[in-house]
């Protein structure tokens, strides 16, 4: 997976995004400041960084226009004017996110971006199982095995947001749409059948009260 520079003033939310990001494969570097990260970046290969832009010693806009040319920047940032947001695109961030923001969003824009530069994995693998992302195409044992478009959605979703609890509203909302008008039980019917087909009767878990998780573990 990809390896990620995460360059937050705030320990706390530092810290939560580097266990989330991990949680679903990759790796981290934490920088504090706008020294740090740059010393960082200067010294380490990062598919990407998630910067702050109030940091201190040197802010997330300065910091931009330092780093190397070509390393993808998410701004992730409490500052929410449209003169920033555009002064941070301008620099050539890929994306800003503004605080506070959704786990799963962040995920969601963290996957475009390694997706656009080519550094998101589009083959995943566990155990016996292994679905082509590109092709859409699920393989158990290497015989191919036909899902529905829906039941290939919902599993799409469960592979990004790996080894993280999802509610069975989210997983209506990332997986059916936002316009989904039917109940969550539909969601219980097509994990019954994801679980059945793929064998995942002990990877795909329940979660006491609130859905389902793809444990990867």
């Amino acid at each position: 997976m990809a390896h990620i520079l995460i360059a937050e003033d705030e320990t706390a939310i530092n810290n939560l995004i580097r266990s989330i990001l991990k949680l679903v494969g990759h790796s981290c570097a934490q920088a504090f400041t706008g020294p740090e990260a740059l010393e960082l970046a200067q010294s380490q290969a990062f598919d990407l960084v998630l910067l702050d832009v109030m940091l201190p010693g040197l802010d997330g806009f300065a910091v931009k226009a330092k780093l190397p040319a070509g390393l993808p920047v998410i701004f992730v940032t409490a500052k929410t004017s449209l003169s920033d947001k555009l002064q941070g695109l301008g620099l050539g961030a890929e994306d800003y996110i503004v605080k506070p923001f959704e786990v799963l969003e962040l995920l969601a824009r963290v996957e475009i971006v390694l997706r656009r530069g080519g550094k998101s994995a589009r083959t995943f693998t566990l155990d016996e199982l292994r679905v082509d992302l590109d092709a859409h195409r699920v393989f158990l044992r290497e015989e191919e095995v036909p899902l529905t478009p829906q039941e290939y959605s919902l599993l799409e979703v469960l592979i990004t947001n790996r080894n993280l609890a999802l509610s069975r509203e989210k997983l209506l909302n990332l997986a059916w749409g936002y316009d989904y008008e039917g109940e969550s039980r539909t969601v219980d019917a097509h994990i019954q059948r994801l679980r059945k087909k793929l064998e995942l009767e002990n990877r795909i878990q329940t979660v006491y009260k609130l859905g389902y998780r793809l444990s990867t573990r």
